[in-house]
């Protein structure tokens, strides 16, 4: 959530900024409910004031014995209780119009940020690695595993609906292979592991930035008013809610594993093959908590703590800036990490690497103390895929496909798993 002061002291500032997102919010609208709201507000504060005064003078008419201006003071200070009972419902009126707006506001880009109205205008940075030269036709994942039962969408759409999958023998191994070590990879360069809940409350959602704006995407537990959580970034993020935190414990690194779950609401029809795009799906998370003047060099870091794992699996991939008209909600920059997919010929994204700046620090009150001071500022969250599991999968399974249908098991994944060097058809 932006402050509402940035709209007051740099409302032309605000406006450009939203227009760079092409978002539809009515900033004037803003302004203007946040105008009624101080008006407000200060004739409600002069009103309870004067009827103070006058109901001191209804306790010095009542000692006089004035009967007169007792009367006089009591109607009064009854007309007040009326005008005052009804400049606060207008107040609490325009108070929720307001936040039901400033809650919908998305973050404000930086200015590094290029221009562009969609995905086909993000920007090369990086890459790193080669294409694998396969000497034959390369197959999509799923024509590799689900033939032999590596994964099985029909058996997954039994047991729940469509776009969910059953993982099997070594396959399902080679997840949970590939879940340890981007843990123990993170943990050894800093990152703090948390094992944290899979539901969580309205108000995590809110904080993250993923309510009320994406509520269509979330699954909700409506008996006991929990939501599954649509990435581990949610309850990682929510640690530090309503806190402060000293600066020299800055900045804290969190790593964390869970499923996830999203209902893919506007995404019917894309990837409706494969484990790309799954309603159930695991993912190891990175999430940072950072001084607002070191947290451009912790996303710099948050990318590389994200291709050190693509690195060491030896899949060839790049890295891109979103654009303007491509940032998320809640970004104020955003990298994404696309790993190369020899069977479907193409890049596709394996990690989204974030700066929020105080965009969740503000909707979730976590602040920190700076050294020397006394008054507490808001602080800075950054997240990121470190990676998404089942992507990851499907990278290694297309990359290191060979011609007899086999899959090579990366060096660095054997040892977690048993020391097996090649997934053969069953």
């Amino acid at each position: 959530m932006i402050d509402i002061s940035l709209i007051r002291e740099k409302y032309d500032y605000v406006e450009k900024k939203l227009q760079e997102r092409k978002s539809s919010i009515d900033l004037k609208t803003v302004a203007n409910l946040d105008q009624s709201r101080r008006t407000t507000i200060t004739n409600l504060e002069s009103k309870r004031a004067e009827k103070g005064g006058l109901s001191k003078k209804i306790g010095e008419a009542k000692k006089t014995g004035d009967e007169k201006l007792f009367q006089n003071l009591s109607t009064q200070v009854a007309t007040l209780s009326d005008e005052i009972k009804l400049l606060e419902n207008n107040l609490d009126n325009t108070e929720q119009k307001l936040n039901e707006l400033l809650v919908n506001i998305p973050n404000l880009l930086h200015d590094s940020v290029p221009l562009g109205d969609d995905e086909d205008q993000n920007q090369f940075v990086r890459e790193w690695g080669t294409k694998p030269n396969l000497n034959f036709e390369p197959l999509n994942h799923w024509d590799i595993l689900e033939p032999t039962g590596g994964v099985d969408f029909q058996r997954g759409a039994k047991i729940a609906k469509s776009r969910f999958a059953v993982t099997k023998s070594n396959i399902a191994r080679m997840e949970r292979a590939l879940i340890n070590f981007m843990i123990d990879t993170h943990t050894a360069n800093g990152y703090v592991e948390l094992s944290v809940p899979y539901l969580v409350n309205q108000d995590s959602m809110f904080a993250s930035g993923q309510y009320p704006k994406f509520k269509d995407e979330l699954f909700l537990c409506e008996r006991d008013d929990l939501y599954l959580i649509p990435t581990t970034e949610v309850p990682l993020v929510n640690i530090h809610r309503d806190e402060v935190i000293a600066e020299d414990e800055l900045p804290i690194s969190y790593t964390g594993y869970s499923a996830c779950f999203r209902r893919e609401a506007g995404s019917y029809g894309r990837d409706v093959r494969g484990l790309i795009r799954q309603h159930q799906f695991q993912k190891v998370e990175l999430v940072k908590f950072s001084t607002p003047e070191t947290s451009y060099n912790e996303l710099d870091n948050l990318v590389t703590s994200a291709t050190s794992i693509l690195e060491a699996l030896n899949l060839h991939h790049r890295v891109i800036v979103l654009c303007s008209g491509d940032t998320g909600f809640g970004s104020t920059k955003t990298y994404d990490v696309e790993v190369w997919l020899p069977g479907q010929q193409a890049y596709r994204e394996i990690s989204s690497c974030s700066n929020c700046e105080d965009f969740q620090a503000r909707r979730g009150n976590i602040r920190y103390r700076p050294a020397g001071e006394t008054k507490n500022r808001y602080l800075h969250t950054l997240n990121g895929s470190g990676l998404a599991v089942g992507r990851t999968l499907v990278a290694i399974v297309e990359n290191y496909q060979q011609e007899d249908g086999s899959i090579l098991v990366p060096e660095v994944l054997q040892p977690y798993m048993g020391g097996l060097t090649v997934i053969n058809q069953s």
